[in-house]
């Protein structure tokens, strides 16, 4: 009865550790993720924004206009949306299953067509879900920063 009591204990244990491991990994792709799709936001790739975005991506500006996955990749890719920099800090990040909220200071400069230049400072809440093995953005929200 012991040795099975420790051999369960053993195997709980291990279980767990292993958890935690899968968590890290998980934490250090979402991070990995995010920051590419920062990377490409200023230097757009549409096949890049495309495979790092969900398909019925949910893109909500500070502005509390919406994007799909279609209008925010168009908007870049025609500059619409043209972020010289861009910059996040103060990021964290939450594993939740296949699931991980990101939240982050967003700070940059945008050149958008038709608009003057301008700076941003916002708040952003990212929702990553995990397809296969590929982190992809599902949704994200914005408020200006007080």
């Amino acid at each position: 009865m012991i040795k099975k009591t420790k051999l369960l204990i053993s195997a709980l244990c291990s279980f767990m550790l292993m958890s935690q491991a899968v968590m890290a990994d998980d934490t250090l792709d979402v991070e990995s993720t995010a920051e590419r799709l920062r990377v490409v936001m200023i230097d757009p790739d549409q096949a890049q924004l495309e495979a790092l975005t969900a398909s019925d991506l949910s893109y909500g500006h500070s502005s509390g206009k919406v994007d799909t996955q279609e209008v925010f990749v168009g908007n870049l890719m025609s500059g619409a949306s043209n972020f010289v920099i861009l910059n996040a800090s103060e990021q964290t990040i939450k594993v939740v299953g296949d699931t991980a909220i990101v939240r982050h200071i967003l700070t940059g400069e945008t050149h958008s067509k038709g608009k003057e230049p301008a700076r941003v400072s916002l708040k952003a809440l990212q929702i990553w879900k995990k397809q296969g093995n590929d982190w992809k953005l599902l949704a994200r929200q914005a408020v200006t920063l007080n």
